[in-house]
């Protein structure tokens, strides 16, 4: 069921969401700045969330501690200060990706490989669009979104004044949005036609999971890449999203429809997708929600944390 946008509420007024205004006031004010002083005060932001949030730094430094054991103890620990750096613009990123007028937004976003999904939807099959969390999402899926409208999973925030916010900000570009669960939802999506953006990197638990390695480590993987890609009406591609070097912007790339997949093989179809994250993250590793407890679940529950 598609998720309908939340109304102003009158509690919204009341004292215990005035600190959240403060933040939504900041927040779009800041939005139109200059887009390089946007990045260099989220760089600032950054370098201060790396004191400041000790247990989120030591989330991202275990999981690059964990998928690249090649580098050295300085690298790892430069990419873990780049990292935040990233986290903190994509605070700033939000209010763009959720206020920035379209003429403004458009000349930020570069689109590559868009005709692979044009191509597949003029054969009347869906889209299945894999990708990853990418600290830059709010632009990333407003870019996508405005190239190629998509159905996307949701989920709303905690706080009812921001989710207010949230949910406009993000359905700007996006054709629909559905409850995060709402798995025969994106099956229907699947079915008309639709482009669908699905993210399986992340852990969500032991429960409909296979343990395939990611970065060589035995993760736990969702199976629901498989549920979405075995239908018979759509087809498979990847979207790597990424934030320019030179601040210049977005370039986001769709690649050609994957091939012979699903295979039959669950467990190589999964080491496939999750190779293919692999691949993407890779390319700019300071860029990926690293702060996630990627390998939180073990495949025997009597082993230890890799977090402790």
């Amino acid at each position: 069921m598609q998720v309908k946008a939340p109304k102003f509420q009158f509690s919204f007024l009341h004292p215990r969401y005035w600190l959240t205004w403060l933040s939504i006031v900041l927040l779009y004010l800041i939005s139109w700045l200059p887009y390089r002083l946007q990045m260099w005060l989220g760089k600032a932001l950054g370098r201060l969330l790396y004191h400041a949030v000790k247990s989120r730094r030591k989330v991202a430094q275990r999981n690059i501690e964990l998928s690249f054991p090649d580098m050295s103890e300085q690298e790892r620990e430069q990419l873990v200060k780049a990292n935040l750096e990233s986290a903190g613009m994509a605070l700033f990123e939000a209010g763009m990706g959720w206020w920035w007028p379209d003429w403004r937004f458009k000349g930020k976003v570069t689109i590559e490989g868009i005709e692979n999904i044009e191509k597949i939807k003029a054969q009347g099959q869906g889209v299945l669009i894999l990708t990853m969390h990418y600290l830059s999402t709010e632009m990333n899926c407003r870019g996508a979104g405005a190239a190629e409208p998509m159905v996307v999973f949701y989920r709303p925030n905690n706080n009812a004044l921001m989710e207010y916010f949230q949910f406009r900000g993000r359905n700007r570009a996006n054709k629909y949005m559905l409850g995060k669960r709402d798995v025969k939802g994106l099956i229907k999506a699947l079915k008309d036609g639709e482009s669908c953006i699905y993210l399986p990197d992340q852990d969500y638990g032991r429960n409909k999971s296979l343990f395939i390695p990611f970065y060589g480590i035995d993760a736990a993987t969702t199976t629901g890449t498989l549920i979405f890609a075995k239908q018979k009406n759509c087809q498979v591609l990847m979207m790597t999203p990424t934030r320019n070097d030179d601040d210049s912007g977005y370039t986001i790339s769709f690649s050609k429809p994957w091939q012979n997949f699903p295979s039959g093989d669950d467990a190589a179809d999964l080491l496939r997708v999750n190779q293919e994250l692999e691949k993407a993250i890779s390319y700019k590793p300071e860029q990926y929600m690293w702060v996630h407890r990627r390998f939180k679940t073990r495949e025997n529950e009597n082993d230890p944390s890799l977090y402790k």
